[in-house]
């Protein structure tokens, strides 16, 4: 059978940063084996659903590169199909119906505490089709108002595999009768998952470990269709950077990056921040996975064809934010600089505009500087504008009468010609008849031009400002080392 894996949202809001490596561990899985990666809205939860949040979903996947091979399924349009397994089980005696009131649940709930398991074998004083005649069952169906409950066995070991954790087994009588069709006849995700995965012959399920817990009754109803189960994979939690538990929107807020790939209404995402998507992609997939190498920068392919199920890990994974920006510039350094120009678009128009034809070859020269895209607004300021202060260790290290030696043969230099090797090479034998080093030429030229010794390329840059503004950023260091 074909492979096929799915990443199966509901649209209750963003999408957090654990739910895209789920949709990326499906999407290798499915790819490795080259198969499809399906995209399933599971919107059944309509008190739930918030509006914008499906097409969050879908434009977040495209930003990622993890686009599906089908248009997307939604639930919502299935109903009919769910409500005709949910017959089919009530007619096995596998499911069935539920009167109890909100509040007859509560006060059972109270009166036996940690004791109370709503199942079809214990009497606690319910109302369902076990505890009630048929007659009164029939009119209370009439009405509509019931839920339907699958019947799970008593005194049964529930055996299943795990890909990632192995062999498992659950104590049937531990677990509840659990809902399957709600009062708004809807089905709840236990029922619309199983029935949704065998009718798209979904292969492979890869989902959090927050799911373990339903993976009983979802055998069962496998069970009870009579169909084969895919397998399961259950990921191992992406953990807070430090201390204990699950990471969490606020966690990240305080150690100031987001949690959401892109932008969520007031919540600024990775997109933003200046991550490309081939950066987050390839650090997600660390996150939980180890490749048999120390090989850390891998583009979405070489994932695929890199990629291997077994090597998912179990224990959780901790989010470093700083692994995770160093990963990201290692993919900066790969893009062209037109490349870079294009993931920055709706970002930095105003900044870029005064470059023209120049700005590509600003983009190369401080490329290798950027650990985020975001970084391109500090780093292109060295060409919009003069320094506002020097910095100040350098500048009380410095020789004031060589100092001012050097700027004044630099002026004469830049002034007499536009080409950048004719400027150096000038430089080199000015310092020289001056018996002046030429690296503290350089220095002084460099403190002038970007107010530190950190920059780009100086002659290059030099080029790019041009000779006017050059001189003018000499003369205002001149002018702060003249008493």
């Amino acid at each position: 059978m074909k492979e096929r894996a799915r990443f199966a949202p509901s649209p209750t809001g963003p999408l957090h940063i654990g739910g895209v490596r789920t949709a990326l561990f499906n999407y290798l899985i499915a790819k490795k084996n080259g198969g499809e990666f399906i995209l399933r809205i599971e919107d059944t939860d309509t008190d739930r659903t918030v509006e914008g949040a499906e097409e969050y979903i879908i434009e977040s996947l495209k930003w990622l590169g993890l686009a599906p091979d089908k248009k997307p399924y939604k639930q919502s349009e299935r109903k009919e199909i769910y409500l005709k397994h949910v017959d089919l089980l009530v007619e096995n005696g596998q499911a069935y119906h539920c009167f109890d009131t909100m509040e007859e649940l509560k006060r059972a709930k109270e009166k036996h505490g940690n004791d109370f398991k709503y199942r079809h074998d214990k009497n606690f004083g319910l109302k369902n089709t076990f505890t009630i005649s048929k007659e009164e069952a029939d009119s209370l169906i009439t009405k509509g108002e019931f839920v339907i409950r699958m019947v799970v066995p008593s005194n049964e070991t529930i055996k299943v595999k795990d890909e990632i954790r192995g062999n498992l087994s659950f104590n049937s009588n531990e677990l509840e009768d659990k809902i399957i069709l709600k009062s708004d006849k809807m089905p709840t995700y236990h029922l619309a998952n199983v029935v949704d995965d065998n009718d798209m012959k979904i292969t492979s399920v890869v989902r959090g470990e927050e799911w373990l817990s339903s993976l009983p009754f979802h055998i069962l109803l496998y069970k009870y269709f009579s169909w084969a189960p895919p397998k399961f994979f259950h990921l191992p939690l992406i953990l807070k950077t430090e201390g204990q538990g699950k990471l969490s929107k606020r966690d990240a807020k305080q150690q100031g990056f987001p949690v959401f790939p892109i932008a969520w209404k007031d919540s600024f995402g990775f997109k933003e921040q200046g991550f490309l998507p081939e950066g987050l992609i390839n650090y997600l997939a660390l996150l939980g996975w180890s490749n048999e190498s120390d090989k850390e920068k891998y583009t979405l392919k070489e994932l695929v064809a890199g990629f291997d199920s077994k090597r998912i890990q179990k224990s959780g994974a901790r989010f470093d934010i700083k692994k995770a920006t160093w990963i990201n510039h290692l993919h900066i350094q790969d893009c062209s600089p037109k490349k870079i120009i294009e993931q920055c678009e709706g970002q930095t128009e105003a900044a870029f505009s005064r470059f023209g034809k120049k700005l590509e070859e600003i983009i190369d020269l401080i490329k290798e500087r950027l650990n985020l895209l975001s970084d391109i607004q500090k780093e292109i300021g060295v060409f919009m504008h003069e320094p506002s202060d020097y910095d100040q260790k350098v500048l009380q290290k410095l020789n004031q009468p060589e100092t001012l030696v050097i700027l004044n043969f630099c002026k004469l230099h830049v002034g007499s010609s536009e080409e950048g090797s004719v400027i150096k090479e000038g430089l080199f034998k000015s310092s020289a008849e001056n018996k002046i080093s030429f690296g503290q030429t350089m220095k002084t030229l460099r403190l002038a031009l970007a107010g530190s010794l950190k920059g780009p390329d100086l002659f290059k840059m030099i080029e790019i400002i041009g000779a006017e503004e050059t001189i003018k950023r000499i003369n205002k260091l001149t002018k702060t080392l003249k008493p």
